[in-house]
């Protein structure tokens, strides 16, 4: 993401526009094909369009990122601890037993919120315990692809409330 992108053109001194992260956990590139009947047939490039264009309505900017690795996803929130303003992540896979994300996420001085597409809660037993929950601020799930979206919003109004005058 350039400087320019990150900045409005207001008058006066340069004001930041907030800057937030999605984070899409392992097996999520698979979206649209993997499941359809749980996580519908939207595809992640999709959902990704939908968020980029819902930022721009918002008027902040974001940075996608899907990994199968749960350490790319630390990583990524490692590298952005100073630069972001609030991360939407999804877990996947690792929302069951990612002790190490859930760390992560608990050292982010920024608001994180838990997205799911499905309603886990409603799911296999042993999928309806979060171990991300604690450490996030709040979980949007069940509202298919509009998890993330819903998500986006909240998160913006979130970050904006919670930033230094």
């Amino acid at each position: 993401m350039d400087a320019a992108a990150a900045t409005t053109n207001q008058p006066g001194p340069k004001r930041v526009t907030l800057r937030l992260l999605v984070l899409h956990g392992p097996n999520l590139n698979l979206f649209g094909r993997r499941e359809p009947h749980i996580y519908g047939t939207t595809t992640l490039a999709e959902i990704d369009q939908k968020l980029h264009a819902l930022a721009r309505e918002l008027g902040v900017a974001i940075e996608c990122f899907q990994s199968n690795h749960e350490g790319a996803l630390i990583d990524k929130l490692h590298q952005n601890i100073d630069t972001a303003h609030g991360a939407l992540v999804n877990p996947a896979g690792l929302t069951q037993h990612g002790v190490a994300l859930h760390d992560a996420i608990k050292a982010m001085p920024f608001p994180v919120l838990e997205v799911h597409m499905s309603n886990i809660a409603a799911r296999e037993p042993w999928r309806r315990e979060s171990i991300i929950a604690p450490a996030a601020r709040g979980t949007l799930q069940g509202l298919g692809w509009r998890s993330y979206t819903a998500g986006l919003r909240a998160l913006a109004e979130i970050a904006a409330e919670s930033r230094p005058a």
